[in-house]
């Protein structure tokens, strides 16, 4: 063979070498700062140590994972404008782990995902919104809002206890939980005893009017809608004014994060719901593998939780989309593949998608924050 025709073979061989090796985006916008800030960072965190892994052992298809992190402080317009960021600019191949029913309402509005033609990975809600109706776009890797009420007024009713209250953040993820609760109630013949709302991005006087709203009521329980800080505010005002109805929250929360803002004292006895496995105990694969590699890649001063362990499961389904579309994959191929997974074992822990469902687990547990701040089963 003439040296020209070899130096061009040659050429030609370090080029789709170079093509197949090219890095694969993956986008993710994270409430990194604002209220959700503590959240936001675990999010990110159990996303990170499972790309970092799938980097350090080889990629996929000879190809890195460029894990690209935005800020959207939890404000609307800012997932908007970091979302369409991400695709446009930095050409991610899917998305992650994304916080807030109402953030993610406005970008199905907006058709953003859609035109794309891009997947979404376990975005961080339960919001029935975001389910009903099926929309492609999204791959939900938890239960939704909806699930998590109905076992925590299943649990309730089993132990006599009807007068139920909501305490709920206004907006798109507060009335999703409380319509949950709501329906949930129906089912059963009973009504909500009690409701208060409190306004999103804000800690202000509506604290204290839930607590005398639920006090005046004398509920017996109250099922809260609501992230850390407010979560917190209002748990401490309740037991301070001499509140004793059983509290729970739903699986948003951060157990050590609530301890740390409100104490102990005030924290233990919430039931929170759960909508993964506990990661706590390597009793499954999947949780095994997430303490080896927390320990391998996490900062030292960062604990295990279970939102970082519901993101380090998105991961590993996206990575497994990511290598059944191949080692050139567009947007549609990952999404097509992840569609394609079917009944999908993620190391003890199932999910299910199909080319018409995007639910992929219902799974829920309650757990209970002990007298000495650990979350107990």
């Amino acid at each position: 063979m003439p040296m020209r025709r070899l130096l061009t073979a040659a050429l030609s061989l370090l080029l789709a070498a170079h093509v197949a090796a090219a890095e694969l985006v993956v986008g993710q916008v994270a409430p990194l700062s604002g209220v959700l800030a503590a959240t936001g960072a675990q999010m990110v965190l159990g996303a990170k140590i499972y790309f970092e892994h799938v980097n350090a052992t080889g990629g996929i298809h000879g190809a890195k994972i460029r894990h690209v992190v935005k800020d959207d402080a939890y404000k609307i317009d800012e997932t908007i404008r970091l979302t369409q960021e991400a695709i446009e600019r930095d050409k991610a191949v899917a998305l992650i782990g994304f916080a807030g029913t109402a953030n993610l309402t406005e970008l199905l509005k907006r058709n953003i995902l859609q035109e794309a033609n891009i997947a979404l990975v376990a975005p961080y809600t339960g919001g029935e919104p975001l389910r009903t109706p099926f929309n492609p776009s999204l791959f939900h890797i938890r239960a939704g809002y909806a699930d998590e009420a109905e076992h925590m007024i299943g649990q309730l009713v089993i132990l006599g206890i009807r007068d139920i209250g909501v305490y709920f953040q206004n907006d798109g993820f507060g009335k999703a939980g409380l319509a949950g609760v709501e329906a949930a109630l129906q089912r059963r013949g009973l009504k909500l005893a009690a409701s208060a709302p409190y306004e999103r991005n804000k800690l202000d006087d509506s604290v204290a009017q839930a607590v005398g709203a639920f006090k005046k009521s004398a509920v017996s329980a109250i099922i809260m809608i609501s992230i850390n800080p407010t979560t917190a505010a209002f748990v401490k005002a309740f037991r301070a004014a001499g509140g004793n109805a059983q509290l729970f929250n739903i699986s948003v929360v951060d157990p050590a994060e609530l301890v740390r803002l409100a104490g102990v004292e005030n924290m233990h006895g919430l039931g929170i719901s759960q909508v993964v496995p506990f990661p706590y105990s390597p009793t499954l694969p999947v949780i095994r593998e997430y303490r080896e590699l927390f320990a391998k890649y996490a900062p030292k001063d960062a604990a295990i939780s279970y939102t970082s362990f519901e993101e380090f499961i998105g991961a590993r389904v996206l990575v497994e989309g990511l290598r059944r579309a191949g080692p050139k994959p567009t947007p549609e191929k990952v999404l097509r593949a992840l569609e394609s997974l079917g009944r999908h074992d993620v190391g003890g822990f199932q999910v299910n998608f199909s080319r018409d469902n995007r639910i992929g687990s219902k799974y829920v547990e309650v757990t209970v924050i002990g007298r000495e701040g650990k979350l107990l089963r």
